[in-house]
């Protein structure tokens, strides 16, 4: 075919141009990107095991444990395969990269093998690089917001359904690959896991014989979810240690609305629907069971939000799996494009119809339906903000202040002066540990600690966050309105986390009591529009002692449970004295141990448990099984 080269040539090259425009000039921090990039040099510094806490946020958290650690352990390996020479800022940049490229590329590839013409896969492969729409997954929210892990899981969807091509087909083995990107898919966002397994089962049930397929498929599945153990076998053990994020208005109206509203949306399932009814014979046809994903996932949405969301099933909301939709109808508006291209004598004619399509089809209400270029002023780097924001005088200040964790009154800091809560906005606060080495407490993105829903509703107690940290900033603390948080109450609480130092900016000082008229706290000293309050009294930070390993003292003649300022975990094995000695969790989700006789240290250390080497070993297992059966077709 002549000129075959080109379609992919001129969809690299866009994706360059885009991505040069949006990833380049230094680190990208709008949002989210600072909180990911933390969890990235938490996988490189403090280590792969997902179950290892880290002291820095919210009082202490197993990261990885609670939040998928698909991408930051992407990013650890990467650093670890260059041998420690790429910067964690370039590491973070190339996923991001990846994080770009993937979908667009992956349904390139895919479409080419589906209808056998490079130019006909070219404007399927457009929107999958280019959608939001809505989607977590999209250029708008999973690329420029932050959830990169999401819209990489989303990528590797495509590439799911591309290994799977083949047994659909009838190929009489079903490709083990398939496994492993199951496995990848949850490990990267498990709101995408449903979706995955979906698709294999369904190529499973394509051809006959069914029964037969149907098992192989199953066993694709629990290899995949069991290669996933290490992680989502503990995490499923301590969920209570996770509040569930469910922030969104998941109703079915809202849900629809947030569908239909998007006008690319119903172009796409017009396009699904034309390609399900044509029967035009030929290439375009070879995808007919892709187009069954639709209703299976509008299916799992509505059994999500009618079934396991009314029974407390909160941690995967009905709008995260809303994606999966997305998804099908990207394939699906792709297949009816080559379905009307088959009706004509010059099918490639469809070709830039479609392309110049996709230029009215980008608006949306509230967010763009195609993603088509990177205006200016939307993607800020780190060097432009810190400056503008002068953190570059900040964070020297705060590694100066007393021991004990820093409490940033806000989840972030604004780009802009509106008064919207979603106003652009940057967590870059969050990689204060890592610019200063003090632990904090705020100034992230909202977080699923318990303590984190401490601060964010007066509560650690197990229940959904409804609402973002950014709805609360300026408003709350504690679950308290600013202006009515007394200072007795504020120092109580503070002093239990071990804060000595609150940072403000001058939105909140004016009007908090518990900052401006407090006798415990002075003022330390205001950059730009940071005040840097420290308290009059000392307090001390754990302190650590080797790997996972920390001590702290309880207060002399402290008898019975004595509190800890540091986060509970189930992992915790307290000792004093060389003896173990009895743990247990507060009401305000901290660590209580009971208070030793003979001495006032106390030596912590966060090991794994039964639950976590049981996830590693099923882990081992599905990996092992994988390697005898590929070692068995191989001889065969």
């Amino acid at each position: 075919m002549t000129r075959a080269w080109l379609p992919p040539t001129l969809l690299a090259a866009y994706a360059i141009a885009f991505g040069w425009r949006a990833l380049g000039g230094g680190l990208l921090v709008f949002d989210d990107h600072p909180g990911q990039l933390y969890r990235v040099v938490h996988a490189i510094t403090v280590g792969l095991a997902p179950w290892r806490f880290d002291p820095g946020w919210w009082a202490g958290y197993a990261e990885l444990q609670y939040y998928p650690p698909g991408f930051a352990w992407l990013g650890a390996l990467l650093h670890h395969a260059a041998g420690g020479a790429l910067s964690t800022a370039t590491v973070y940049q190339a996923l991001l990269w990846l994080a770009w490229v993937l979908p667009g590329a992956t349904t390139y590839v895919l479409l080419r093998r589906l209808l056998g013409d490079p130019w006909l896969a070219l404007p399927g492969a457009l929107v999958a690089l280019t959608l939001s729409a809505g989607c977590r997954s999209g250029v708008e929210e999973g690329l420029r917001w932050g959830l990169v892990g999401a819209r990489l899981g989303w990528g590797a969807l495509f590439l799911l359904a591309l290994v799977l091509l083949r047994w659909a087909e009838g190929a009489p083995r079903p490709p083990l690959g398939a496994a492993g990107l199951v496995a990848a898919v949850t490990l990267l966002h498990p709101a995408h896991t449903s979706t995955a397994v979906a698709v294999v089962l369904l190529a499973a049930a394509w051809r006959a014989p069914c029964r037969r397929r149907l098992v192989e498929g199953l066993a694709l599945v629990a290899l995949g979810l069991g290669l996933a153990g290490v992680w989502l076998l503990p995490l499923l053990a301590h969920l209570d240690m996770a509040l569930p994020l469910a922030w969104q208005d998941r109703s079915l109206p809202v849900l629809g609305w947030r569908v239909l509203s998007q006008p690319v949306l119903p172009v796409l399932a017009l396009l699904s629907l034309i390609a399900w009814r044509s029967s035009t014979p030929g290439r375009e046809s070879r995808g007919r069971w892709l187009l069954a994903m639709a209703p299976l996932t509008i299916a799992l949405v509505l059994i999500d939000a009618l079934v396991a969301e009314p029974l407390g099933a909160a941690w995967l909301p009905a709008d995260r799996l809303v994606d999966g939709l997305h998804w099908a109808l990207v394939l699906g508006g792709a297949l009816g494009v080559a379905a009307l291209a088959a009706r004509l004598t010059r099918p490639r004619v469809v070709v830039p119809l479609a392309l110049a399509a996709c230029v009215p089809l980008a608006w949306g209400p509230y967010e763009p339906g195609l993603s088509l270029w990177p205006w200016a002023g939307q993607w800020p780097k780190e060097p432009e903000v810190t400056r503008g924001l002068r953190l570059d005088a900040l964070w020297p200040a705060l590694e100066a202040v007393p021991p004990g964790r820093i409490l940033f009154v806000r989840s972030g800091v604004s780009l802009d002066w509106r008064p919207e809560w979603w106003r652009p906005h940057t967590h870059l606060t969050a990689l204060t540990p890592i610019r200063t080495g003090r632990a904090i407490i705020g100034g992230t993105f909202t977080h699923p600690s318990p303590v984190a829903g401490l601060i964010y509703t007066g509560s650690a107690a197990k229940r959904p966050l409804t609402l973002l940290a950014e709805q609360r900033d300026g408003r709350t603390l504690f679950g308290v309105p600013l202006a009515a948080l007394d200072a007795e109450s504020f120092d109580r609480r503070a002093a239990r986390l071990g804060i000595s130092t609150v940072v403000a900016v001058d939105e909140d000082a004016g009007v908090a009591p518990f900052l401006d008229s407090n006798p415990a706290l002075r003022r330390s000293s205001r950059i730009g529009y940071f005040n840097i309050f420290v308290f009059r009294d000392s307090r001390e930070a754990p302190t650590p002692i080797g790997p996972q390993r920390w001590r702290v003292s309880v207060p002399p003649g402290t008898s019975g449970w004595a509190g800890l300022a540091i986060a509970y975990s189930p992992l915790w094995v307290a000792r004093a004295g060389g003896a173990r000695i009895p743990t247990r969790r507060d009401a305000l989700g901290l660590l209580e141990v009971m208070a030793p006789t003979e001495t006032s240290a106390v030596e912590l250390e966060h090991r794994p448990g039964a639950i976590e080497w049981a996830g590693a070993a099923v882990s081992l297992l599905s990996l092992a099984a994988l390697g005898l059966e590929s070692l068995r077709r191989a001889r065969a």
